[in-house]
């Protein structure tokens, strides 16, 4: 029961301690995360999970307590600082930075950290927080003379990469990892940012005429192929119809042909026979007559034979005519008859000799 009550008064008396020892300058919020209260050495000691306490002993490093249970020397050992070893988010301020193009911008952001290393962290600085907040202002004001104002805005997760590897090379020394690092706000002068909203509307115009004149010139290219395609249709359309226009008249031209050689057949046909020349004789007869008749009806010029009203001459010299004919007809087929009699008489007279030989 004694060591329990010794215990109980220990703690009590380390607590009370350790309220007493934080110094005032530690007042705030975020003071109190990084360097919390510090606990006495009670010989025994309980770490909480995801915290680190450096020990030193005789003023010298020591060890770095485990989390779980732990035992300390009195009087020798002594908890110097105690580190959080969770993620840590900072608020990095406000501050002004000038672009590439000369253009003061006001830019805070979020800084994502973890302490991976207590030792560099306790010893390799004196306010850690503070030191990162500073190298994370000095590093954007840095990074943005690098860009211009519209690049800031497009590039911001380059911007925040950036950000990140260049805490990370810096603070590699103090034991602390940049996780992540957000921007929050960017804010432009007044007048910046109307010429920006000036020339955002002109972007807009100038898309909404590239559109408008694109419409126009696909327009004009489809009426212009729906011209083409309708010439096209139309001159196939013409061909079409002269070529079968020109079939229609070929077999019109051998339909009169063949009727024409049919009739002149006949009519040869109908003149072998007995009276034929007295029938020719009315034909042409007839057709004197009926030619005559129209003399007068498609030409006011007339030309007149001097025997006009002596159709029998006329009839027996077109009679003549034909009887003229009829004989040279007669007499080249005879010529022919009498050519090919000695040929026939001479290849007979072959044969034979080649016969008896």
């Amino acid at each position: 029961m004694s060591a329990r009550c010794t215990l109980s008064i220990s703690r009590s008396r380390a607590l009370r301690h350790s309220r007493q020892t934080v110094p005032a300058l530690w007042g705030s919020r975020a003071q109190q995360r990084w360097a919390s209260s510090l606990p006495m050495n009670t010989v025994v000691l309980f770490v909480p999970q995801q915290e680190a306490w450096v020990v030193e002993r005789m003023g010298r490093f020591h060890r770095i307590l485990e989390p779980g249970l732990n035992f300390l020397i009195p009087i020798l050992d002594r908890v110097k600082y105690v580190q959080s070893l969770k993620e840590i988010v900072i608020d990095v301020p406000e501050q002004s930075a000038v672009s590439l193009d000369n253009v003061t911008l006001q830019i805070d952001g979020v800084l994502y950290l973890r302490i991976l290393d207590p030792f560099k962290a306790s010893y390799g600085v004196e306010d850690p927080e503070y030191a990162v907040t500073q190298l994370a202002q000095t590093t954007m004001r840095s990074e943005l003379g690098k860009l211009t104002l519209d690049k800031v805005f497009r590039e911001r997760e380059s911007l925040n990469a950036n950000m990140v590897h260049s805490i990370n090379q810096a603070s590699d020394d103090w034991g602390i990892r940049c996780l992540r690092y957000e921007i929050k706000d960017i804010h432009v002068p007044p007048r910046v940012k109307e010429s920006m909203q000036m020339q955002v509307e002109a972007e807009r115009k100038k898309r909404a005429t590239v559109l408008e004149s694109e419409g126009t010139r696909e327009a004009a290219i489809n009426v212009a192929e729906g011209r083409k395609q309708a010439q096209i249709l139309a001159s196939e359309g013409q061909k079409a119809e002269q070529i079968n226009k020109a079939a229609g008249e070929a077999n019109a031209v051998l339909a009169k042909a063949e009727a024409k050689a049919k009739a002149i057949r006949l009519l040869s046909e109908a003149l072998t026979q007995q009276n034929g020349n007295a029938a020719a004789s009315l034909t042409v007869a007839e057709q004197y007559v009926s030619a005559f008749s129209n003399l007068a009806k498609e030409s006011n010029t007339i030309l007149l034979p001097s025997n006009t009203g002596d159709i029998s001459s006329m009839v027996t010299q077109a009679m003549a005519i034909y009887g003229s004919l009829s004989k040279t007809k007669s007499t080249a087929e005879s010529v022919t008859a009498e050519t090919t009699e000695p040929i026939l008489e001479g290849s007979t007279v072959s044969e034979t000799e080649t016969g008896h030989k």
